[in-house]
């Protein structure tokens, strides 16, 4: 991918497509899982490839450039899901469930899965932004911390904080009997298995 970058930083526009094609797939479901919308997550994968296209070569190659796409992915999530928060609509839900074919589940178990992932998908869904793009990057992405304060352009500290308060309102959505001052680490692994 190194190669298609340098070309596409020297103005070759069929390196920069073939890098879309590359990258599409992983750019949206990251816009996806923050936006928590199909409408609103093609807006920020269009505006991030605009961005991406127009600061190229200002890419110094530091990170990844895969890094680099996930950071322009979460500031144009932010971006936009501030601006529909002044400009809040109804939203249509999809009720169908999701199918798991990579096992055979017992079909209680199956029910209570799709239930459970869609308290968690909903959950996720009333973070503030700023909390939802730390645990989708962390619990989803299982991007380190570090990586995590560069993506957002926080501190470390701040990361932490955040992804804390985060897993505490998904626990106390998820599992209000719960003790609030519990491990996060069992609630990191459910996040990541059911919101696969």
């Amino acid at each position: 991918m190194l190669r298609l970058v340098d070309r596409a930083r020297s103005g070759d526009q069929a390196a920069f497509e073939a890098l879309v094609r590359a990258t599409y797939a992983d750019t949206y479901t990251l816009a996806y899982r923050l936006t928590g919308d199909e409408e609103d997550a093609r807006d920020v994968v269009q505006e991030t490839y605009l961005r991406a296209f127009r600061g190229l070569k200002r890419f110094r190659g530091d990170a990844q450039f895969s890094t680099w796409l996930y950071r322009i992915t979460a500031n144009c999530a932010s971006t936009h899901l501030g601006r529909r928060a002044r400009h809040r609509h109804d939203e249509l839900v999809d009720d169908a469930p999701l199918a798991d074919e990579r096992r055979e589940i017992d079909p209680e178990d199956r029910a209570e899965n799709v239930a459970l992932r869609d308290r968690l998908r909903l959950a996720i869904d009333e973070l503030p932004p700023r909390l939802r793009a730390v645990v989708v990057l962390r619990d989803i992405y299982d991007l380190p911390h570090g990586a995590i304060a560069q993506e957002l352009g926080i501190s470390e500290t701040a990361a932490k904080v955040r992804l804390h308060r985060a897993r505490r309102r998904l626990r106390e959505e998820l599992y209000p009997s719960r003790d609030p001052d519990a491990d996060d680490g069992a609630d990191a692994e459910d996040v990541r298995s059911r919101a696969v």
